[in-house]
């Protein structure tokens, strides 16, 4: 049932107060009218400003004001003494709801009963959730959707028609370039839309599928303004990221999976994945990646930002975060570091109330329900750290292992880091590199060549192979001193996620007959 079926319903069934949470009123009224004209019913909105006048009043008519409505009580008068029938849309009513507004509370409780009786339906529309505990019985809860695909494809048409009298403007959208700029728009309301295809038009003259990221950058001021996310805008792509070849195949595989195409051959969206494993192996490295290969917003999930200091604020926090991520959806959702945010979860009624299991749960439970296109990467380096429940299937698609770099890979990244700091990787001797640094990371490589860049200019000279020879001589890395740690980590691993870089039929090997010597 869609949106406008479903209101509908319960205007015919009689619900008496409905309360639609939305930030798009002149979306939701043109829905109530449309209804209303059907039904043969009068549609009248209020506000603070106005007061109750005739749905569609223009801001500067005077003709149908009527000033003492303004006052929420008497405006809730009007509707009792209201005797056709109408829907009455409220708009920001919600500041009118709170704890010591125990007059407009009990108004709205014995107007509920009255309005049962009767052909009227009181609308109260707004972007903040405000229900008493009195009227929780009374008032029924819908959330508007964001635009759909379609209706954001229409809002185009409609500005292609409009700017087509200015013959300077060009319009260089094929199927592929249209598809890929309303993918961008997803999550965005109408008059969000509008601005930015707007923006476009006249900063560039022009509109074309390379403008997505000026449609990311608007989703970036949403998320600026929750205060809960922080959007990252990287230019990192897999270009960059050595080795690890099974997790890009898996990922370029999916780049295509948010396309209204994908949804009709019946492909669900991707869930999200785990990327465990040692430190400084590029894990999130590949989530930043991911954002340029999938053309999608990244946005940082800080777990730190979401503990407040007042009982069930960190709850609802994270419930907002995830608000905000699904409301600019499609878009990549990446936590950091997650075994370190939800340590103690466990225990966490003995340390902190409860409150770290309360928002890992809340938490879980999002991974569990979404239905909105919000890709989750989660990264983690303590398997010990991490609650069993996170790895059960189903909650994200896969489990990845990032383990230390191969000699082939090293060989990558000391190419990939070589060319990025405009050296020629061919005067290097990438193999003796490779070899000389047994058990690295890829961030240690890059601080080895960073640390022989430093001795280079010192002496001024250029950088050779011998310089970052000595600079991974003089380094002890961290697979050494840690070396428990990390073949706990694979021994955990093995036959529970999958190999980043090596294909699991390679990962098979046969078995070694054992004999004492």
């Amino acid at each position: 049932m869609n949106f406008q079926t479903e209101l509908e319903t319960l205007i015919r069934a009689r619900y008496p107060i409905l309360y639609i949470l939305s930030s798009e009123e002149m979306r939701v009224q043109d829905l109530v009218v449309d209804i209303a004209r059907k039904r043969q019913k009068k549609v009248f909105e209020w506000s603070y400003s106005t007061g109750i006048v005739p749905a569609g009043t223009s801001i500067q008519s005077q003709k149908h004001r009527n000033a003492a409505t303004k006052d929420p009580l008497m405006a809730l008068d009007q509707v009792i003494e209201q005797v056709e029938p109408a829907i009455f849309i409220f708009k920001d009513f919600h500041p009118f709801l709170t704890k010591n507004n125990f007059a407009i509370t009990r108004k709205l409780k014995e107007i509920a009963l009255h309005l049962k009786n009767s052909f009227k339906t009181i609308l109260l529309v707004s972007p903040v959730l405000e229900i008493p505990a009195e009227l929780e019985k009374e008032i029924t809860l819908l959330n508007h959707p964001l635009p759909s695909r379609d209706d954001l494809s229409a809002l185009l048409d409609k500005i292609i028609a409009d700017v087509k009298q200015f013959h300077q403007v060009k319009i260089d959208l094929d199927d592929t370039g249209r598809e890929r700029l309303l993918q961008a728009a997803l999550g965005l309301t109408l008059g969000e839309a509008e601005n930015v295809f707007a923006k476009i038009i006249v900063q560039d003259e022009r509109l074309s599928a390379e403008d997505v990221n000026e449609v990311f950058a608007e989703k970036q001021q949403i998320i600026r303004k929750s205060g809960l996310l922080e959007y990252y805008a990287t230019d990192e792509n897999f270009a960059n990221v050595g080795g690890l070849g099974v997790l890009k195949e898996w990922l370029a595989k999916r780049a295509v999976a948010f396309t209204n195409e994908a949804r009709s051959f019946g492909l669900p969206f991707p869930k999200g994945i785990l990327m465990l494993g040692v430190q400084g192996c590029g894990k999130s490295l590949c989530a930043k990646a991911v954002s340029n290969l999938w053309q999608l917003p990244l946005l940082r999930f800080d777990m730190g930002r979401m503990f407040g200091s007042l009982v069930g604020s960190s709850e609802e926090n994270v419930r907002r975060a995830i608000a905000v991520a699904e409301s600019v959806a499609p878009a990549i959702l990446w936590v950091d570091e997650i075994d370190k945010a939800f340590a103690g979860s466990q225990g966490s009624g003995a340390t902190d109330g409860g409150t770290t299991a309360r928002v890992f749960g809340t938490f879980l439970t999002w991974l569990s329900e979404k239905t909105a296109p919000v890709f989750v990467v989660a990264t983690a380096n303590d398997i010990s750290q991490l609650p069993p429940e996170l790895l059960r299937k189903g909650r994200l698609d896969e489990i990845f292992f990032v383990d230390l770099p191969s000699p082939d890979e090293r060989k990558d990244i000391f190419r990939i880091h070589v060319t990025k700091r405009g050296r020629d990787a061919a005067k290097f001797d990438l193999a003796a590199l490779a070899g000389g640094s047994s058990e690295f990371s890829g961030a240690e490589i890059e601080e080895s060549i960073n640390s022989a860049l430093y001795d280079a200019f010192y002496a001024r000279q250029e950088l050779t192979t011998e310089l970052v020879q000595v600079a991974l001589a003089q380094t002890v890395p961290l697979a050494k001193t840690m070396d428990e740690q990390i073949s706990r980590l694979r021994s955990w691993a093995e036959g529970r996620a999958r190999n980043a870089s090596v294909p699991r039929d390679a990962q098979k090997t046969g078995a070694v007959r054992r004999m004492e010597l």
